[in-house]
């Protein structure tokens, strides 16, 4: 096929930074069909790892601060809009565009390679996202995505010139090779980044082999392709620092465990006994030795605290429980402790928990610990539990199976959490709710977020399934002394834990909604054993603090319409 011909523009030839200036440029090593491929090849590889660099950002700042949806629109916008300003950066170097990509892709492998390990030391060792450092991290993850978005978006108009320097062909030919290499290699990496980095190699190891792999492509390309452009002093600078570059990247590699231990040890103190990361999120224990008390982090996130784990686990299944009670669902509660204080009820035939993370109910059933701690509930022949997705597990579900559904699950702020507190999600569960049973919903603190809690209350009501509030939290003059006695008996808080904002036992003022076809009676089952924790008397005061912080007229929440 005879190539059209495309008048050369006026004025004098570009200049490739060859020896000698201006002029001409200098012979390929390869033919031209040959360049024109590993050019396009070195497209598609920096375009998967560009995109890897975006997800891994996304991924640790939704780990980290939480509120997926937020983290992911702050990073990828402000990186759209940094590659915008890199494109026009990038026309300054269009006239040496083999050493500015060379150099380009050196820095951005160091950048884009190391961020998440920055990231993650800043988190650790400055006390969490709080204190002093309250808007230094987030800073430093604007100030990441705007740097690594301002290389990424300099890439294509030096790239455009370099395809264009293996052979002419018109402009319009030219940018649909280009972009079409560029949207494979993003598909490529946006796939291997959940599927393989994520999973077989963590956040550090996959962002630094990333960077290693963004480092060798870039200087291989313009070193072996295009090295008669370079000086020999502009090759061997090049050279030189993507030599640093890669040395730096393999050294932090090599360290990246010990590094995690340490930064581990730095948030959660010294006492880490387990930390696993499944299929879901990372699961660490802490104490249950020397007196210490046990600690359940999931995602960095203290979710349960042996020192006033029951006091929530008994506010939050023990009203659900007066009543029929004979089929339990459990929806989360992964960790044993709620199906605990359900089996103590008698009457109870099975009891099923849905927990999303196999990984945790494998903790719950053997860690020494965390199986005592819900004394061993998971080797009653009586619970069965499972790992599916709620909505298609309700969905398959039939009608009026359950006569109590006790819902376990973070809190509704947290973006994964925000479906299961839809009013589609309510709507299925009052489907298999018999038609006296009863729901008992977690719904944040109600204290702190009464907007969030009410919120809840609203979408519970539009579902069909009125509710009664109440909070539990209140310490009564023998807890706050016995509690003192705990405190002043108990080992001092390690100063990692403290420096990180971890040593505190798990949030006061828990809030609750018991739910039902109709208003349901907030009482105790007298048939039961006594609570540790929780009284009639303490129960209706609990119902009483939480009516005096209704927001009225909250519209509910749905899944095309979060409002939590």
């Amino acid at each position: 096929m005879i190539e059209p011909h495309v008048p050369a523009p006026p004025g004098p030839p570009p200049s490739w930074g060859a020896p000698g200036g201006t002029g001409a440029p200098a012979p390929l090593p390869v033919r031209p069909g040959t360049g024109r491929f590993l050019v396009l090849a070195g497209v598609f590889v920096c375009a998967a790892c560009g995109l890897v660099y975006e997800l891994e950002l996304v991924a640790l700042a939704s780990y980290l601060m939480g509120d997926s949806v937020t983290q992911a629109s702050v990073v990828l916008s402000v990186m759209v809009f940094a590659m915008g300003l890199g494109s026009l950066a990038a026309k300054r170097l269009r006239r040496f565009a083999a050493a500015g990509f060379g150099a380009l892709e050196a820095v951005l492998a160091l950048v884009g390679g190391s961020s998440a390990m920055v990231l993650y030391a800043v988190f650790a060792w400055t006390g969490g996202w709080g204190g002093l450092w309250a808007d230094g991290p987030r800073v430093l993850l604007v100030g990441f995505s705007l740097t690594i978005g301002v290389l990424i978006g300099a890439e294509v108009p030096l790239l455009m010139e370099l395809i264009q320097r293996v052979r002419r062909q018109d402009p319009g030919g030219a940018v649909a090779d280009l972009f079409a290499a560029d949207y494979v290699g993003a598909l490529v990496g946006g796939l291997a980044f959940p599927f393989v980095l994520l999973p077989f190699l963590g956040q550090l190891t996959g962002a630094l082999l990333t960077g290693t792999v963004n480092a060798v492509v870039g200087a291989a390309l313009v070193l072996g392709l295009f090295r008669r452009d370079l000086t020999r002093r502009a090759r061997w600078l090049l050279l030189t620092a993507n030599v640093l570059v890669l040395a730096l990247l393999a050294t932090a590699t090599v360290l990246a465990d010990d590094f995690e231990r340490a930064a581990r040890h730095a948030v959660y103190g010294q006492d880490v006994r387990v930390a696993v990361r499944t299929d879901v999120q990372e699961v660490v224990l802490t104490g249950d030795a020397d007196g210490r008390p046990l600690d359940l982090f999931l995602d960095g996130r203290l979710r349960v605290s042996d020192s006033d784990e029951r006091r929530y686990h008994e506010a939050l299944v023990r009203p659900a429980m007066d009543g029929p009670h004979a089929r339990v669902l459990i929806l989360g509660g992964g960790d044993g402790l709620a199906a605990r204080e359900v089996l103590r009820h008698p009457g109870v035939r099975r009891v099923d928990v849905v927990e999303p993370d196999a990984g945790l109910v494998r903790l719950a059933r053997h860690d020494p610990g965390l199986s005592a701690l819900n004394e061993h509930a998971y080797g009653d022949p009586r619970l069965h539990a499972g790992t599916a997705d709620a909505f298609r597990r309700l969905r398959s579900t039939p009608s009026a199976a359950y006569d109590v559904v006790i819902s376990d699950l973070p809190d509704p702020d947290i973006t994964a959490s925000t479906k299961l507190y839809s009013q589609e999600f309510y709507g299925l569960l009052r489907r298999v709710l018999a038609p006296d049973g009863r729901l008992a919903v977690h719904a944040g603190p109600v204290a702190d977020r009464p907007r969030t809690f009410w919120t809840v209350d609203a979408t519970l009501r539009a579902a069909g399934l009125p509710a009664v509030a109440y909070r539990v939290g209140t310490r009564d003059a023998r807890d706050a002394r016995d509690a003192r006695e705990d405190r002043d008996a108990a080992p001092a808080p390690d100063p990692g834990r403290v420096a990180a904002g971890l040593h505190a036992p798990a949030p006061r003022g828990w809030g609750f909604l018991l739910a039902a076809r109709a208003a349901p009676a907030l009482r105790l089952d007298p048939a039961a054993p006594r609570p540790r924790t929780l009284t009639p008397e303490s129960l209706a005061g609990g119902a009483r603090d939480a009516a005096r912080t209704r927001v009225p007229g909250l519209p509910p929440s749905t899944l095309v319409h979060p409002r939590y």
